[in-house]
Formats: C-alpha cells, structure tokens, sequence
C-alpha cells in the first residue's frame, strides 16, 4: 500500500482545493483509482468519496555543451487527486 503514495503535492493551487477537501499526490503509474482510494483511506484513516488521475509524460530536456549536444528526458508520472467526505481532512497536509 505505501508503494502506491509516493508524495503529497504541496503547491499553491492544491492547497487552495485543500479548503474543498480534496488534496493531490503523486502516485506509482500503475496505480488504478481503487488502490489509490484504499491507500489514502489507510495511510489517513479518511473515507474517499472519488480519485480523479492524470498521466504527465516526462519532458525531453536537451544540454548543449562544447563537447555536443545532449538530449535527455524526464521520468514520466502520475498524480490523482482524491476527494475525501464532508468534513474530512488530512491534518499531515494542513500544518
């Protein structure tokens, strides 16, 4: 289960969601929405009324050097953004 929440995601506009009870991670990409559900409820001990995911696929970054040019490219990731019931909160995320 704790293979599946990799990190919370603390940026302005997921803090702003926080008042409406909902609050993001990033997530292991094979992950479904029922096993994401599972492990927030067990991690926070919160009720998950529904996870909402998004694929991000990683940026090719290119280094130019004297030696050349070097291509790269970042890891691609997930995140979901899980709705928790009226009232709930993740008090880990609030401080």
């Amino acid at each position: 289960m704790d293979a599946i929440i990799k990190r919370p995601i603390l940026t302005e506009k997921m803090t702003n969601l926080g008042d409406a009870g909902q609050y993001a991670f990033e997530v292991a990409m094979n992950a479904n929405k029922i096993e994401i559900a599972r492990a927030v409820e067990k991690r926070f001990s919160v009720t998950v009324t529904s996870v909402r995911t998004i694929r991000y696929r990683g940026k090719t970054k290119v280094h130019f050097t004297r030696k050349g040019r070097f291509e790269g490219r970042r890891s691609s990731w997930k995140k979901a953004i899980v709705t928790l019931a009226k009232g709930q909160k993740i008090e880990l995320l609030e401080e």
